[in-house]
């Protein structure tokens, strides 16, 4: 209830809103601005999401009232000084992306951010945040709910994607029978399981599948098999033609090798490297991120460290896994 309260206080004194996520969306973010969009069409304000970049092809299926706006057409499209403005799925406006932050810094408006990743403490008491939720979809959901708007079809089919891609097919910890009585609400309005699945799974071309032969074909594991790890570079991005958000998924086969406890993605982009985390769930991944200078969940966090040209990548890679084996102790999570 203080989550909503602190929604519906920040809501009711605006009319114009925009809503946006962060840079390089996932459906986590694009489901629930479309969503949260439509549900406060249905009462009265007068709303907009803006991204910073256009709406990828892929995600268009998701907006069909054609909700979602990008920087540079924001002003044409919506002409109005923003009284608020909400941001889902991050707890950073500078996550936002440069233009968008530059269009915010014009009118520096009111604030809402809605999340369910760690944040620092100042921001729990003012915001919609909560780490417990399993995805931010689940929390707008909630709020739409708290809101009395009944959902329908097109408000439906992105919250349920957006819960789906964030919780890899409802197999994270953090998904519990809140989350599912969500999910009946959703699937009451007419929407399929497969409908949704194959929507935003099932639009790969065979180059993908190519790409996640050779991937997990070169997986690694260390001595005791706790650890397992794949390699993504952008020369194969490129030889395959695919794109870097088709391979957020490729970590989670990793889940299922025997007597693993964290699998690693690294994605070498030239000058840095991105270290993907996950947990089978009895270890803090999150904290793990953290020492490592990144962060995020229990169940999912990521870093970046750089790299120079000349740097061995199999070098850095086991210099990484072997700081991951010294901190294993020390992040059992006792849940488990």
């Amino acid at each position: 209830m203080e989550i909503f309260r602190k929604f519906k206080l920040a809501v009711e004194k605006a009319n114009n809103i925009v809503i946006t996520t962060h840079v390089y969306p996932d459906a986590d973010g694009i489901g629930s601005e479309i969503s949260l969009a439509m549900a406060l069409k249905k009462v009265g304000k007068n709303v907009i999401c803006c991204n910073d970049e256009p709406l990828l092809t892929r995600y268009k299926y998701l907006d069909p009232q054609d909700i979602v706006s990008y920087t540079d057409e924001i002003h044409n499209k919506f002409p109005h000084k923003p009284d608020l403005i909400i941001v889902v799925d991050t707890n950073n406006i500078e996550r936002t992306g440069k233009k968008f932050l530059e269009y915010y810094k014009s009118f520096n408006c009111e604030v809402l951010y809605i999340d369910h990743h760690p944040c620092h403490e100042q921001l729990w008491s003012d915001h919609c945040i909560d780490t417990s939720a399993a995805a931010t979809g689940q929390l707008v959901g909630n709020l739409i709910q708290k809101m009395n708007i009944k959902f329908d079809e097109q408000m439906a089919l992105p919250l349920y994607t957006a819960i789906l891609i964030d919780t890899s097919s409802f197999r994270y910890p953090t998904v519990t029978d809140e989350t599912h009585s969500l999910i009946a609400e959703l699937l009451k309005t007419g929407i399929q399981p497969p409908q949704a699945y194959n929507g935003i799974y099932g639009t790969k071309k065979i180059e993908h599948m190519h790409l996640l032969s050779k991937v997990l074909g070169s997986a690694d594991s260390n001595s005791t098999n706790e650890i397992a790890w794949i390699v993504i570079n952008k020369e194969s991005l490129q030889e395959y033609g695919v794109d870097i958000e088709d391979t957020h998924g490729f970590i989670n086969h990793l889940l299922i090798l025997d007597n693993v406890k964290v699998a690693c993605m690294f994605r070498d982009d030239g000058d840095q490297i991105k270290l993907s985390l996950r947990s089978n769930g009895s270890i803090d991944v999150g904290a793990i991120a953290i020492q490592l200078g990144g962060g995020g969940h229990s169940h999912s966090a990521a870093t970046i460290f750089s790299k120079k040209q000349s740097d061995e990548l199999s070098e850095k890679i086991k210099s990484m896994i072997e700081k991951i084996e010294g901190l294993l102790p020390e992040m059992a999570l006792t849940r488990f």
